[in-house]
């Protein structure tokens, strides 16, 4: 039996506490996954799980080997691949997640740009706007807008997003334009419920903060759907630039509020505190920088 897929078996189920979870994971049965961390106990001669009907624990045994396993196991990929991927690029799976708009408009775009130079390197891009528990869902990487509050996690600042407020001009043209923040309480605005407080739209002058508080018919919990409203003349709409690049370029939607400046924040790189860093993750978060530059997109 094959140590390394042992305990291969053991982290994945030590951190998502299921050894159905962990099969899931890494992409066996999930009495495979069993049967390998039991032949892990008895090579080593203790009991690393408790088993329960339930959840799995750790007893301290396992929590000892669960703090230096997953390292290991990234040091020897890592040395696995420098001596055997060459000129072949990448090779292996590397799982991702990103918030869906972020995702859907670039992310998946730029990993198959990353995925045409590395031929071998399979990706699992995973849309979701929660944050992800990295750990337990097997996650190598994570993209995230705005700050990250986890100490758990270790961030890699890739840019800043900005928001801009925007209307159609067909809009513009039946209401008129806002001329101050305050002035949006007069208008129609679309409320993007993912944004962290929907109904507060931040702006800067001058390094004064003025807080608009806004409301409207229509609640979306999605920037890209909020522009394509504003796009269609129901509203005022406040979003990432990123999801505006298009309408913006074929004037379907105007910029509003020009002596201000929307709420922005970082862009980040985002994987666990403690672990050395696969090659294949670290390629992946030096690609991303650059290429964020070479396409503008924030």
């Amino acid at each position: 039996m094959d140590i390394v897929d042992q305990l291969k078996a053991f982290v994945a189920t030590a951190q998502t506490g299921s050894f159905t979870a962990a099969a899931g994971q890494l992409g066996v049965s999930n009495r495979l996954t069993s049967k390998y961390v039991a032949e892990l106990e008895r090579r080593l001669g203790t009991r690393l799980l408790q088993r329960t009907t339930r959840k799995v624990g750790l007893t301290p045994a396992g929590d000892e080997l669960l703090a230096r396993a997953p390292a290991l196991l990234d040091d020897l990929d890592d040395l696995l691949g420098e001596v055997s991927e060459g000129s072949r690029g990448l090779t292996g799976v590397i799982r991702i997640s990103a918030p869906v708009t972020f995702g859907e408009v670039y992310v998946a775009e730029m990993l198959a740009r990353f995925a045409k130079q590395n031929l071998a390197l399979t990706i699992d891009l995973r849309l979701n706007d929660r944050h992800v528990d990295l750990a337990s869902e097997g996650i190598d990487l994570a993209f995230r807008m705005g700050h990250s509050e986890m100490l758990s996690l270790k961030t890699r600042k890739l840019g800043t997003f900005g928001s801009l407020l925007v209307a159609s001009p067909s809009y513009i043209e039946r209401c008129g334009s806002p001329k101050f923040p305050e002035d949006l309480v007069n208008h129609a605005c679309i409320v993007d419920t993912n944004r962290r407080a929907p109904n507060r739209w931040l702006f800067d002058r001058d390094g004064t903060e003025t807080v608009a508080h806004v409301r409207g018919r229509f609640h979306v919990n999605s920037a890209r759907a909020a522009a394509a409203l504003a796009a269609d003349g129901v509203g005022i709409a406040y979003a990432p630039r990123f999801v505006l690049h298009d309408t913006l370029q074929t004037g379907s939607l105007m910029p509003l509020l020009d002596d201000y400046t929307g709420e922005s924040g970082p862009v980040s790189a985002v994987y666990l505190e403690g672990r050395s860093l696969p090659r294949k993750v670290r390629a992946l978060i030096e690609f991303a920088i650059e290429d964020i530059k070479l396409t503008s997109i924030l």
